[in-house]
C-alpha cells in the first residue's frame, strides 16, 4: 500500500512539475470577428489590447487552462465614427463594461481541440465553445519555445445584451446578431 501512494505522489509531482505557463506574443497574434453588414456584406474589426496566458501540464496542451482578456475599448473597425459607436452604450459600453474575458480549458479528441469555457461580455457570462486548430510548437531563432493556434467561432451578440439594431427599408438586420469570432494565436513559454 505505501508503494501505490508513492507511486501515486510521483506521478502527481512528475505532472505537476510538467506544468508550462505560456503567454500570449501580442505581436504575432490577432483576436478579429466579423458580422454581417446590411445583409449583403460583413464588416470585420479587430481587438488591439488583450492579453491571455495559457497553463498546461501535457506537451500537446490537451487539457491546459485558459485565461484571455480583450479591452473592449480597444476596438478597431477602421472606422473611427463606427468604432465609437460600437464603444458607445448602444454596444459595449465600453465606460461601463471596460472587459471581454474567458476562461476555460482545452480538450483535445483525436487531432481536434475545443475550447470550452465561460465567457463574458457587457456583464454578462454564457458557457461557449470554440474550434482550434494547434498548428504545432516550434524554437524560434532566439531560442523561444513558440506554439500556435487558430480559434474560430460565433456568439450572438444579443445574448450578451448588445442589442442595437435597425432594420434597412427591405427589411433586413442592418448589424447581425451572429458575430464571428477568429483569432490566430502565437504563444511564447515562459
Amino acid at each position: 500500500m505505501k508503494k501505490l501512494f508513492s507511486a501515486a505522489a510521483l506521478l502527481l509531482a512528475s505532472s505537476a512539475a510538467f506544468a508550462q505557463t505560456w503567454v500570449m506574443d501580442q505581436a504575432h497574434s490577432k483576436i478579429g470577428f466579423s458580422v454581417s453588414h446590411m445583409v449583403i456584406s460583413e464588416t470585420e474589426g479587430s481587438f488591439n489590447e488583450f492579453d491571455a496566458t495559457v497553463t498546461s501540464s501535457k506537451e500537446d496542451f490537451d487539457g491546459a487552462d485558459v485565461t484571455f482578456t480583450a479591452k473592449t475599448a480597444s476596438i478597431d473597425t477602421d472606422n473611427e465614427k463606427r468604432d465609437e459607436h460600437l464603444k458607445s452604450a448602444d454596444f459595449f459600453d465600453a465606460a461601463k463594461y471596460p472587459e471581454i474575458t474567458f476562461k476555460g480549458k482545452l480538450k483535445k479528441s483525436g487531432s481536434k481541440y475545443k475550447l470550452t469555457g465561460k465567457f463574458t461580455m457587457h456583464g454578462t457570462t454564457k458557457e461557449v465553445s470554440f474550434d482550434v486548430k494547434y498548428n504545432g510548437t516550434v524554437k524560434d531563432p532566439y531560442g523561444n519555445t513558440k506554439a500556435g493556434f487558430k480559434l474560430t467561432g460565433i456568439v450572438d451578440r444579443t445574448e450578451y445584451g448588445l442589442k442595437w439594431s435597425a432594420l434597412t427599408e427591405a427589411g433586413g438586420a442592418v448589424v447581425g446578431d451572429e458575430v464571428e469570432i477568429t483569432c490566430n494565436i502565437e504563444l511564447q513559454k515562459q
